[in-house]
Parts: structure tokens; sequence; C-alpha cells
């Protein structure tokens, strides 16, 4: 009997440093994200009735400069009315103007483990992604697919 259990020991030496290895290399497959480029403010007020429209504004913080920007929205389906803010960072920015463009929901692997709580992660086609930290006021009823066009002033 005292055989079986010193033979357990090594053995589950091994398989707990196996595991350490195994979970080291898989975080660092995910790639961290980058540092953040800019600063966001966003305000919007979200309409629908069968379709669904949201129109309002922001202000992009980018070396020490406010740029304003207009946000509108477009989508199929949804029921009420809401109020948008949403405050959070810019990743991948190196131009102001590529700020501009149509957003959609992130597909970046680093972005992808923080959806959802009260966060929204947006990218653009020239690769722009927002981080958003949101508060949303009201009753909406949302089915369907959204799109969203930023457009500096």
């Amino acid at each position: 009997m005292a055989s079986h259990f010193s033979d357990r020991g090594p053995k589950a030496v091994l398989l707990a440093a196996i595991i350490a290895a195994t979970s080291s290399y898989a975080e660092a497959q995910t790639p961290a994200a980058p540092p953040a480029a800019a600063r966001v403010s966003i305000s919007q007020v979200h309409l629908a009735l069968v379709g669904s429209a949201a129109v309002g504004g922001g202000t992009l913080h980018f070396k020490g400069h406010n740029y304003p920007f207009t946000i509108n929205g477009l989508g199929i389906g949804g029921l009420g009315v809401s109020k948008l803010e949403a405050t959070g960072e810019v990743y991948q920015l190196a131009r102001v103007s590529d700020l501009d463009g149509v957003y959609g929901q992130v597909r970046v692997g680093w972005a992808l483990a923080e959806q959802g709580n009260g966060r929204l992660w947006l990218e653009n086609d020239k690769g722009v992604v927002l981080r958003l930290r949101t508060k949303r006021q009201g009753l909406m009823l949302a089915v369907g697919a959204d799109a969203v066009r930023i457009r500096l002033r």
C-alpha cells in the first residue's frame, strides 16, 4: 500500500507541471490589447418601430485635441426609445481621419473576452477599434443587425 502512495507523488507533480505549462502557453497565444491611442465620449438616441434609427454625436480626444463627430445608425427590427451614453478607448488610430467609417461588432481576439457587461466593441474598415462602456436609459427591444456610421464634423 505504501508503494502505491509513493508512486502517486511524482505523477501528481508531473501532472501539475504539464497543466502549468499548458495554461502558460495558452495565455501566451492570446495577444494583449495594444495601448489606447485616444478616448471617445458618445451620446445617442435610439428609436425603433419595425426598423430602427439612432442619431447622436461625440468627441474624440486625440493627442491633446478634441474632435467632434456625428454618429448615426440604422438597424432592422426593434421597438422602443432609449438614450445611450458611452465613454471608452480608441485603439489602432493612426490619424484623426481614420475614425470616419462604418462600424460593426469587433472580431479581434483580444476584445472578444470582454464582450457584454455594458461593454461594446466596434471596429471599422480601417481597423480602428472602439471599446465602449455604455449606459442605456429607456426601454428598447432590438432584433436584427445594426450598423453605426461615424463622421468627423
